[in-house]
């Protein structure tokens, strides 16, 4: 199909409003931005500093903070510069790069979320075997597998989303460059590429969802059988900071990309995304310590150590 326009850049719109609201997103940004970084990479150091979270739960926990690192770095900083500035056009190519990391990123999280429920029901409903079914090789596995799912969706919607044809409009109504707003740029048939986001993205969220979903199942069967109160509550504590983890992402994930209407709701949608690009990877480090023993314990013998 030929282009009417080669399309050279696409300008970001962003959101709405004067020099004095675009400082007040800046600092919401930045506030959330550094929040994000800092929390990941906190938790990054705590856990390769203590020998006690030297176990494949912390080393998924580890991964997903390195993600979340990469996740929300790949729109916020953009969107940071575009605050104090008129000019938001990003390069064609630019666009697609950042098209690229944010699928890639995404869609591995969302299989790093699914490996972690795996790792939890071992644990829970296997625990004499865990250490065998477990191993560091089995987890290093796990997280390959996961960045080989989020490469293959990535470089599938990449291809077919910027092998589109762009004519008249080049304004992407959003503060980053994604698939929705870029499908309604196009003067392409764009059905194909809905079906893929609907079918590819839905299958993603739904499989991965569905592990998540019968690991737990499985595992609150088991803790029910448990017939001390204090047996119960330790087993559950130690998936109740994933669970609240799971429920964020996947919801956020789903009302974006897993229904028909997704690529309609454009202003609607720009919130929502700041939620699960930048928002639930801030959130993730307080989810992760605040509501975990091992990390509150790591980080007391961690000031331990620094004012001894």
């Amino acid at each position: 199909m030929a282009n009417f326009t080669t399309v050279s850049e696409f300008i970001l719109l962003g959101f709405r409003g004067g020099p004095g609201v675009q400082t007040i997103l800046f600092l919401i940004f930045l506030i959330l931005y550094v929040s994000a970084v800092v929390g990941n990479f906190g938790m990054i150091v705590i856990i390769r500093t203590d020998s006690h979270l030297h176990t494949p739960m912390y080393a998924f926990l580890q991964s997903l903070s390195l993600l979340d690192i990469c996740y929300s770095s790949t729109t916020a900083p953009r969107a940071l510069v575009n605050f104090l500035k008129e000019d938001h056009a990003v390069s064609f190519s630019g666009c697609a790069a950042q098209f690229f990391f944010l699928s890639l990123f995404g869609t591995t999280e969302a299989f790093l979320l699914a490996a972690m429920a795996y790792d939890r029901f071992i644990a829970i409903c296997d625990p004499l075997l865990y250490s065998v079914r477990m191993s560091h090789h089995t987890c290093v596995l796990l997280v390959l597998a996961s960045y080989l799912c989020g490469v293959v969706n990535a470089v599938t919607q990449t291809t077919m989303t910027f092998r589109l044809s762009f004519c008249g409009s080049n304004e992407i109504n959003d503060f980053f460059c994604d698939v929705p707003p870029l499908l309604s740029l196009s003067c392409s048939d764009t059905f194909i590429n809905q079906l893929v986001l609907l079918g590819l993205c839905g299958s993603i969220i739904v499989s991965t969802f569905l592990i998540v979903f019968v690991s737990y199942i499985s595992i609150i069967s088991a803790i029910l059988r448990i017939r001390s109160v204090q047996g119960r509550q330790k087993a559950f504590s130690t998936c109740a900071s994933h669970l609240t983890g799971v429920c964020l992402f996947f919801g956020t994930v789903f009302f974006m990309y897993a229904q028909p209407s997704a690529i309609f709701a454009m202003e609607q949608s720009k919130v929502v995304s700041i939620f699960y690009t930048i928002v639930i990877p801030m959130l993730n480090p307080l989810i992760y310590s605040l509501r975990n023993k091992d990390v509150k314990q790591a980080l007391k013998r961690s000031r331990e150590k620094l004012f001894s």
